[in-house]
């Protein structure tokens, strides 16, 4: 249930057990809260943002970093704690002795069951894909990090990839909630909570380049001509609405009122917000019925991105580019990513956004291939290669409660998770 339509003493399993809840003003030392959660750091190329709504958090068993515990306590609904960590403080800090070296023929290539899999530097592997020694089954997925590939040896790198950062934890506290007793349940430590799955995972190791382009990365199970795949209309939304209004709120902070607008690789639905006082909004997609359903567009351009890069505008004709949920299926990112540049304005934004569903058929293979937040740093490595864009920010938001009317409500208790790479036109 979403917590935001609880009423006063609804039952829920908040805890894992069935408990009344009882909306409170200020919290208490055994209230249970829902907060967000943004944990913000500076890699060398950009700034990253990682965001997480958790929910029926207890103050009175669940571990916040000293800091934040000391200052939660009997604060009001929207309170805000913020505190900086120094490298190692919020995590284990970085180990040498945790980057280590391996032999080569200890990294199964065959680990996947989908064809061979070669060690690439800088990319991220379930830990069980290295053999161990002894002919034992590894099982341990966490994710760690090659360094170095050579013909005897591999270096890697099983620390956590922020543990040598300095680390922001904001807190913001959205509900508060006294349970009517307590029924039990499991501890959780925030800062792992926050840490897990992938935050750290879009930025270089020590600034080198990832290596994501030794495997033919822009190959796609359908190398047919996109417009074929593309020639009947398909006027469905690809992400849960909640996912959905989380762009629109993102590209409204982004985009300036009054900005002249491409919607890059457009559809029937533009995900502007409707507060946005925009100029002129430009669709450019592969099928006119969509484009034409689109109500916010007031120019429509079809064209095949995928065998024309070239884009048919002036230089500096746009003050914000913006491409939703379809940077997945090109395969000449590099080209256009150059004429995104051409074509904005100093100081223009152009943000990407995207998530874990697309047409596999149209997918390139690297997209496939990584894991979900090493796709910011490939959007980032596009922005980086055509040199053209500042402030480069990454930004990734997990954990918002899926529309209990959503046709995957029954199997996916979450929305869609939202990722976002943008840049300023320098």
């Amino acid at each position: 249930m979403d917590p935001e339509t609880l009423d006063l003493d609804t039952t829920v399993g908040a805890t894992g057990s069935e408990v009344a809840l009882h909306r409170l003003e200020r919290t208490t030392g055994t209230a249970l809260i829902r907060a967000r959660l943004d944990l913000s750091w500076q890699s060398p190329r950009a700034r990253h943002t990682d965001s997480l709504i958790a929910t029926g958090l207890n103050l009175g068993r669940d571990l916040f970093p000293s800091p934040i515990e000391a200052a939660i306590l009997d604060k009001p609904r929207d309170h805000v704690l913020e505190h900086a960590f120094a490298p190692g403080a919020l995590l284990a800090p970085w180990s040498e002795d945790a980057h280590t070296a391996v032999a080569n023929r200890q990294f199964d290539r065959l680990y996947t069951g989908h064809g061979a899999v070669q060690p690439r530097v800088g990319r991220f592997y379930p830990r069980a894909i290295f053999r161990d020694p002894s002919g034992d089954v590894r099982t341990d997925r966490r994710p760690c990090r090659i360094t170095r590939v050579d013909p005897e040896q591999i270096a890697v790198d099983f620390n956590h990839p922020l543990a040598h950062q300095p680390l922001d934890l904001r807190v913001t506290l959205e509900d508060i909630w006294e349970p009517d007793g307590e029924h039990g349940g499991r501890c959780v430590e925030v800062a792992g909570l926050v840490t897990a799955n992938g935050p750290g995972m879009q930025a270089r190791w020590r600034d080198l380049p990832t290596d994501f382009w030794s495997d033919l990365p822009f190959l796609r199970r359908d190398p047919s001509p996109d417009p074929e795949f593309y020639r009947a209309p398909r006027l469905v939304d690809h992400l849960d609405r909640v996912a959905i209004g989380q762009i629109q709120a993102l590209y409204g902070r982004l985009i300036p009122p009054g900005s002249r607008i491409l919607d890059l690789m457009s559809s029937w639905h533009s995900h502007l917000p409707e507060a946005l006082a925009s100029g002129p909004v430009v669709g450019l997609g592969l099928n006119a019925a969509e484009l034409a359903a689109n109500p916010v567009l007031d120019e429509r351009l079809v064209q095949d991105l995928n065998a024309e890069a070239r884009l048919p505008f002036a230089d500096g004709a746009f003050d914000a580019v913006v491409c939703t949920a379809s940077v997945e299926y090109l395969v000449e990112p590099f080209a256009l990513f150059r004429e995104v540049g051409r074509i904005l304005r100093p100081g223009g934004v152009f943000a990407v956004t995207f998530s874990n569903r697309w047409f596999p058929p149209k997918t390139i293979a690297i997209w496939e291939a990584i894991h979900e937040f090493e796709r910011p740093g490939l959007v980032l490595e596009y922005f980086l290669e055509s040199g053209l864009f500042r402030d480069l920010e990454t930004w990734s938001l997990r954990g918002l409660p899926r529309p209990p009317d959503d046709k995957y409500a029954d199997r996916l208790a979450h929305s869609d998770p939202i990722h976002a790479v943008w840049g300023h036109r320098a």
